[in-house]
């Protein structure tokens, strides 16, 4: 699961163009969604790497 972790942020961007694309927005007014997506995505995945981490067998 933790290996295609990469998708999700990769496939909510595509969903976020999309949206700005269908409702005439521009890139550049949609500029604070990507951040916004990208250091969620980041979040979640520093989350689940540290759980990993803590709950792995040693």
């Amino acid at each position: 699961m933790i290996a295609r972790m990469f998708l999700l942020p990769l496939l909510l961007c595509l969903c976020w163009f999309l949206y700005l694309q269908v409702n005439g927005y521009s890139l550049k007014q949609g500029q604070q969604g990507f951040v916004y997506i990208l250091v969620g995505s980041g979040a979640l995945l520093s989350f689940m790497l540290f759980m990993m981490w803590v709950t792995a067998p040693e």
